[in-house]
């Protein structure tokens, strides 16, 4: 019998150490700590991790000019946004990831982050422009702030393989509509993939991503990249390389 409850009792102890190893809060991933080189698939996990809301990747010096937010698409990984983000940043940039309910209307994370744009314009001064990518699903996210802008602050919009028409079900159910026009202020990037090399666009019959914007630059992405096919994932590396050489 005592013999039992000293089983028992350590039994209890295993599962409870188990318990707290398993609910161990993955670390934050600050920029610098991200590796797009060897660890990529654990720093996206880690991206992916945090809690819905805007969160910055490197500490606020009050001094930048630029403000680089990345918006996530539905179902990622993170680990597509770790070369792209530390490629971009730079001494005047403050970069931060965008964590929010993808499998949800874009429309409620739309109102969140622009509160947290106007938050950080008013907390900054010295910010002079505003960088928004949206991969994917969060392309359409982004893309809702082409006719909203109404700020003097510059804003660039980057659309990377996003499938800004929607689908006849996302339209209905969230209201969601392409973008018809450009406010002032903003510049609307649209860096359309292949669709034959695209997996999430290929098996359609029409490109998603095809809408008519006037004003909008539009970029087709190439077929390879370093070698490789560029697919729907990598678009945002080869986005990032574009950027970064302007």
């Amino acid at each position: 019998m005592i013999k039992q409850k000293k089983m028992k009792a350590l039994y209890f102890i295993f599962f409870s150490i188990l318990l707290v190893s398993c609910s161990e809060e993955r670390p934050y991933p600050w920029l610098s700590d991200l590796d797009a080189e060897v660890e990529f698939i654990e720093s996206g996990k880690n991206l992916m991790g945090l809690e819905f809301g805007l969160h910055p990747l490197e500490a606020e010096t009050k001094k930048e000019t630029q403000v680089l937010i990345a918006v996530h698409g539905s179902n990622s990984n993170g680990y597509e946004w770790v070369y792209p983000l530390k490629t971009i940043d730079n001494q005047e940039t403050l970069t931060l990831f965008f964590r929010w309910d993808d499998a949800s209307c874009p429309n409620s994370a739309f109102r969140i982050l622009g509160k947290e744009i106007d938050s950080l314009l008013e907390k900054n001064i010295s910010i002079k422009k505003i960088t928004l990518m949206g991969h994917s699903y969060g392309a359409l996210l982004v893309s809702m702030f082409s006719e909203s802008w109404i700020s003097d602050t510059q804003l660039d919009i980057h659309s990377i393989a996003g499938p800004l028409i929607g689908s006849e079900k996302l339209n209905k159910l969230c209201n969601y509509g392409e973008p018809i026009f450009i406010n002032p202020n903003v510049n609307f990037y649209e860096w359309r993939t292949q669709k034959k090399l695209d997996g999430a666009f290929k098996d359609l019959k029409v490109d998603p991503q095809i809408i008519n914007l006037k004003n909008s630059n539009i970029v087709r992405l190439p077929e390879v990249y370093r070698g490789k096919k560029l697919g729907h994932n990598w678009s945002l590396s080869w986005v990032a390389d574009e950027i970064n050489s302007l």
